[in-house]
């Protein structure tokens, strides 16, 4: 089966000094099957993380916690609508209005 979106958690050292690990670790426990998940090298914005980056929309997610994965699970993975509120204002400024 081919997964129909992709997860890339960043793991470079800025990002695992932020949590990065555990908020690979959860989205890993509560991905659905068709969702896959992997922690990537750095995707460049230091400082910002944990950076969560969905593709193949190219939905970027800063300052992701473990706690907030199950929310982004639901509404975004499943539910197919971003979660606003953690979107990257860099790459998604309407994010603001």
């Amino acid at each position: 089966m081919t997964a129909s979106k992709n997860v890339l958690v960043c793991q470079n050292r800025t990002c695992r000094k932020q949590g990065a690990a555990a908020v690979l670790a959860s989205f890993e426990s509560h991905a659905p099957d068709d969702v896959a998940v992997t922690g990537s090298s750095c995707l460049g914005q230091c400082g910002n993380g944990p950076m969560v980056l969905v593709t193949p929309e190219e939905v970027w997610y800063c300052h992701v916690r473990p706690e907030e994965v199950p929310v982004v699970v639901e509404r975004h993975l499943q539910g197919g609508k971003p979660v606003k509120a953690m979107l990257y204002p860099k790459f998604h400024p309407q994010s603001l209005k």
